[in-house]
């Protein structure tokens, strides 16, 4: 079946987690035909373990598209001949979470676009957003890539990008670039009806590519002999997960929620508490002042309410 310029595209979505949410609604409010959704199988989460399905799953059911779970496409004929079966003229790809192959990508007319929260080829991977704050980067974005083989290595078919301030933590970049994102894919989809055909795109450079592995709560306790600005962006860029503790003199966990980095002093020991204020010593005698935190089996408080609970003192060291 040929295609005219115009006509609006069938387009089989690949998503679970929030993130790809706006992007199946944008879509869906647009000219384009949402065949058929793709994602990851209900899973037990929380504390009681109750199977949930993911939020796109959700999302689909409420708006009346049918789902489809497959837990792999490798050597999955069967699923195969259904994502065929859909005659979709392109897939749209948003934190899938599986691995796609070859006879997958070239299911679609047009193949598979992907929707990636980096200005790549920086980052890489399945973090990042976290990875961007983390590493100190003053800007970041959303790529639009044509899908191969190879991990995120896709040509760019479109790009922007938004810069990152120090009142931007993980959970705020994610809900802005999941919006631009969204904005983003909906242009490509009209521009590639008109077209009929695949739009240009631009190769990356594999060799200014870094990786962004998935999150680990390893990732998680603080190093207080690294300087303040770069602790400061591993609160920013672990919150809400894994989040950033560290241990006080007796041996308990102690969150950090928010911080910002102080003027520099070289008044105490590294990872020292310094003053009511809840300045610590960090390295290269730069100071680190925490804002928000959790003791262990506590609620989150403001470090003088620590402080004047008897959580930490001053003088003592985090380790």
């Amino acid at each position: 079946m040929s295609r005219t310029g115009n006509s609006p595209l069938r387009v089989v979505f690949m998503g679970t987690p929030a993130f790809s949410v706006a992007a199946l609604d944008a879509i869906a409010n647009s000219a384009h035909e949402i065949v058929a959704v793709y994602s990851q199988p209900p899973r037990p989460k929380g504390r009681g373990h109750q199977v949930q399905k993911s939020p796109v799953h959700m999302r689909a059911e409420a708006l009346d598209i049918p789902v489809y779970t497959p837990k792999t496409f490798k050597q999955n004929d069967a699923a195969l001949d259904v994502l065929r079966s859909h005659q979709a003229d392109i897939a749209v790809v948003v934190a899938y979470g599986l691995i796609l192959p070859v006879a997958v990508l070239d299911a679609p007319r047009y193949g598979c676009l992907n929707i990636h929260a980096s200005l790549l080829p920086r980052w890489r991977g399945a973090a990042p957003i976290q990875y961007a704050i983390w590493k100190g980067d003053e800007k970041t974005g959303v790529s639009i890539m044509q899908m191969e083989k190879g991990l995120d290595t896709g040509p760019v078919i479109s790009m922007e990008e938004t810069a990152i301030t120090r009142d931007k933590s993980a959970s705020a970049l994610h809900d802005e670039l999941s919006v631009m994102g969204a904005r983003m894919i909906v242009d490509v989809l009209d521009r590639t009806a008109e077209a009929a055909e695949p739009l240009p795109s631009v190769a990356q450079d594999d060799a200014a590519s870094c990786y962004a592995p998935m999150l680990k709560k390893d990732d998680s306790r603080v190093d207080w002999a690294l300087e303040a600005s770069e602790i400061d962006c591993q609160v920013r860029a672990l919150n809400p997960w894994p989040g950033v503790w560290t241990t006080t003199a007796s041996g308990k966990r102690f969150k950090i929620i928010e911080t910002q980095p102080a003027a520099k002093s070289d008044d105490g020991n590294i990872g020292q508490l310094i003053d009511k204020g809840g300045a610590v010593q960090c390295g290269n005698g730069t100071t680190l002042q925490l804002v928000t935190v959790q003791p262990e089996n506590a609620k989150r408080m403001d470090i003088k309410s620590a402080i004047n609970g008897g959580y930490i003192n001053v003088g003592q060291c985090f380790s």
